[in-house]
């Protein structure tokens, strides 16, 4: 099993830049497949960013690509979210999940990863 807690979010201004960690407790968290996902208020749940295993593989939701980098130090048990160039349309609660996925697939959809994150709160005033 394996628990999630988020850190990071806030409140800043357009164009700001933010880091959200996510760390693991439990074992073999370098077997997950990790994703980042957010909601807005009023708004389903969608997937942000995604990493692999292993690091070596990434994947962007088009509206943060080239924003946003994702990236994981399976060491340390954290993944990040480093977010630059803010946007009023970035504010949600961000979540990291976790997937038990050995191969270089990232998931997208929410359903397919186990453990959740409570998740914490970016906002972007304009």
């Amino acid at each position: 099993q394996v628990q999630l807690g988020e850190s990071g979010g806030g409140l800043v201004e357009a164009g700001a830049s933010l880091r959200l960690s996510c760390l693991a407790s439990g074992r073999s968290f370098s077997r997950y497949t990790m994703g980042w996902f957010r909601q807005a208020p009023g708004k389903e749940r969608e997937f942000v960013a995604g990493i692999s295993w292993s690091g070596g593989f990434t994947i962007y939701a088009s509206s943060v690509k080239g924003r946003f980098t994702i990236s994981r130090d399976n060491a340390k048990n954290t993944v990040f979210l480093q977010m630059n160039s803010l946007k009023p349309e970035d504010t949600a609660v961000y979540s990291c999940g976790a997937t038990p996925y050995s191969s270089n697939v990232i998931p997208l959809a929410a359903y397919e990863y186990v453990y959740w994150g409570q998740g914490t709160q970016v906002t972007v005033s304009s």
